[in-house]
């Protein structure tokens, strides 16, 4: 009965996570988002764990809730938009809270769910916000291990692949910035989440990791293999980058909070390659290959009638 407290876990890697830690046997679990429709997903499909909202960038009744806590996996994370205090607010703001927070109630075991982006070359909000909040959990004085994951993907993925394949679904036409050869080394949150839980069961692992996709897959070639998986009908077409980068700038005028934005268009099409260690030995995880994976997120009966409404 460890009691475990998920900050920021009703996004993707969160609603994944509780389905698996509940799966290894732990049912007392403390969820604390301020998205609402995320909150709504996650009690319909896990109705028995406590989720409850909460705005981790000011001080609240949330902090209550580690008192007695055993684990705390931070997730919390601002990914898209462009409002760069949203970017402060929710990366680096709440990761003060927290840390604070676990160091009152004296939490044994922390678990840091930092970004690969930290090795970037890009210069945005998303990844200077991300290096700053890594750097405040390397001077807490809190051992704990950090996780730098690549980009991922899986069930209720509302933002990354389960945003393009949604609107591929849509659109007739489904545009390609520039020749698309953009390479991602994309990672499948179900076995993310088992490393998690490993970090959870040996608390002699605190090291940083980086924990990439181990296959190197152009974005176009992600895209074709999502259209395969769905039996999309939309024509994938390339658009010069520049033409694709005014869209996005035009849309921007009109959102408020943009699904892609130009900001994460020069991340993409900047040539990172990130260190793949051998996770699957270290952490005794599978590594799940990418259109397996693919298929696996996108053809479950149960995510399709829960999560695709949202």
């Amino acid at each position: 009965m460890k009691k475990i407290i998920l900050p920021g876990g009703a996004g993707l890697v969160g609603q994944n996570l509780v389905a698996s830690l509940k799966a290894a046997g732990y049912f007392n679990i403390v969820v604390l988002d301020k998205h609402l429709g995320n909150l709504a997903v996650l009690k319909q499909v896990q109705p028995d764990i406590t989720a409850e909202y909460a705005d981790l960038a000011e001080p609240g009744d949330w902090q209550h809730h580690f008192d007695g806590a055993d684990a705390v996996v931070m997730l919390q994370a601002q990914i898209g938009g462009n409002d760069y205090q949203e970017f402060v607010r929710n990366n680096v703001d709440t990761t003060r809270h927290i840390l604070e927070t676990i160091k009152f109630y004296n939490v044994a075991r922390l678990i840091h769910i930092s970004s690969s982006v930290v090795e970037s070359a890009a210069d945005d909000f998303y990844t200077n916000t991300k290096k700053e909040q890594e750097r405040m959990v390397s001077e807490s004085g809190i051992i704990c291990p950090i996780l730098r994951p690549t980009l991922m993907f899986g069930w209720f993925d509302r933002k990354h692949l389960g945003w393009l394949a949604r609107f591929m679904k849509k659109t007739p036409v489904f545009p390609i910035p520039g020749n698309g050869r953009y390479m991602r080394q994309p990672l499948y949150v179900g076995d993310f989440c088992k490393i998690i839980i490993r970090c959870l069961e040996n608390r002699d692992i605190n090291d940083i990791y980086n924990i990439s996709g181990h296959e190197k897959i152009d974005y176009i070639d992600i895209i074709r293999e999502i259209k395969r998986a769905t039996n999309a009908k939309a024509c994938i077409i390339k658009i010069p980058y520049g033409l694709f980068y005014s869209l996005l700038w035009v849309w921007a005028l009109f959102d408020k909070n943009p699904p892609f934005t130009t900001q994460q268009l020069a991340a993409l099409s900047t040539r990172d390659e990130f260190e793949v260690i051998d996770w699957p030995r270290i952490f005794a995880v599978e590594n799940t290959p990418f259109a397996k994976a693919v298929h696996e997120t996108f053809n479950d009966a149960h995510y399709s009638s829960v999560v695709l409404k949202f």
